[in-house]
């Protein structure tokens, strides 16, 4: 046997615990911070309620889908009143990773009193059906209880139709962090009237509540054969920018839960940054428009509005909470998620 010399049996061992700490090294489980997740995350543009053929829509499924993918919409939620219309086969047609994904979703469609209650169901499990109730109170909650139970996320939808919901329901309501802020369809009272509040208003009551809620704009579109039609329920009127880590309906999902979103009718927003100290809201301008941007607390009150971009709000601690809306001169807005402030 030759001898080994004691230079190159050490060189030996050395590279062989080196090569055993790289084998370990590279089958480390990677840690995923806050600030990682961060970096990682992209803003993805969706509707979260529009309908088809399977419903009281104009237009088949394929026909909806196409439409929002042809008009540079990263996701779309099918929500058909009483029917969850399957996504598989749409997805294999028109998804594409990173580009364009569906998800499954229903309206459930309850009534009390003659009052039309609808809750959108986001990504459920199953099919869920009205639960109804006493009380309008009593019908929200079991509807909410039940698309909860179905794993799926509900959001409230355009509470002044027909005069449904109140505030003090929404106030009232638990396990919902959604609600509509803007809704596209042409009845359904987005600004109030008749003195009864429009849905920021409505909004500012249940923040000043103490009860955390977010605010979604979507479309309601019924009506894609009909784009001349005034009182026709169209697309394209509002939408939500989700930032998720990837476009996956989990992803999605999380951070509509979360607050990780804002509601347009069409203002973009190219940053948007909020701590307990700060609100940094950055507006991708276009050349034929001016901006004005409000800052919002407690009972709707005007905390502050600029004209500057970025427009930034220092929280002094007594506010309540802080959300923003931005105002764009022809008549587009964004709306940013309240911060509550303790």
């Amino acid at each position: 046997m030759p001898k080994i010399s004691s230079t190159l049996l050490t060189n030996f061992i050395i590279c062989a615990v080196v090569a055993t700490l790289l084998v370990v090294a590279a089958n480390r489980p990677t840690l995923t911070t806050a600030a990682t997740m961060q970096t990682k995350a992209r803003w993805y543009k969706g509707n979260t309620h529009t309908h088809t053929v399977n419903s009281d829509g104009d237009s088949t499924p394929d026909e909806v889908v196409r439409w929002y993918r042809e008009h540079n919409y990263q996701f779309l939620v099918l929500t058909d009143h009483n029917f969850l219309t399957s996504v598989e086969g749409l997805n294999a047609l028109h998804g594409a990773d990173e580009k364009f994904l569906v998800i499954k979703g229903e309206e459930v469609t309850d009534e009390v009193q003659k009052k039309p209650l609808h809750i959108n169901s986001l990504n459920p499990e199953k099919l869920v059906t009205p639960q109804g109730g006493a009380s309008v109170l009593e019908a929200l909650q079991r509807d909410v209880n039940a698309i909860r139970e179905a794993r799926g996320i509900p959001h409230i939808n355009h509470p002044n139709f027909y005069w449904a919901i109140t505030a003090d329901d929404l106030k009232q309501l638990q396990n919902d962090k959604l609600f509509e802020i803007y809704n596209g369809h042409p009845q359904v009272n987005n600004l109030g009237g008749g003195g009864r509040p429009g849905l920021e208003a409505m909004w500012d009551i249940v923040l000043s509540s103490g009860k955390l809620l977010y605010g979604i704009a979507v479309d309601d579109a019924h009506h894609f054969k009909r784009p001349w039609d005034v009182t026709a329920s169209t697309p394209g009127h509002g939408w939500v920018y989700v930032k998720a880590e990837k476009l996956a309906a989990p992803e999605i999902m999380a951070a509509l839960e979360r607050g990780d979103f804002y509601a347009s009718t069409g203002v973009e927003l190219a940053d948007y940054e909020a701590s307990a100290k700060q609100i940094k809201i950055t507006i991708k301008e276009t050349k034929y428009s001016g901006y004005r941007v409000q800052f919002i607390g407690k009972n709707g009150g005007v905390l502050k509005e600029v004209a500057t971009n970025p427009a930034i709000y220092e929280v002094q601690g007594s506010e309540g909470y802080v959300r923003a809306k931005v105002m764009e001169s022809n008549g587009q807005f964004a709306w940013t998620q309240p911060v509550p402030v303790q």
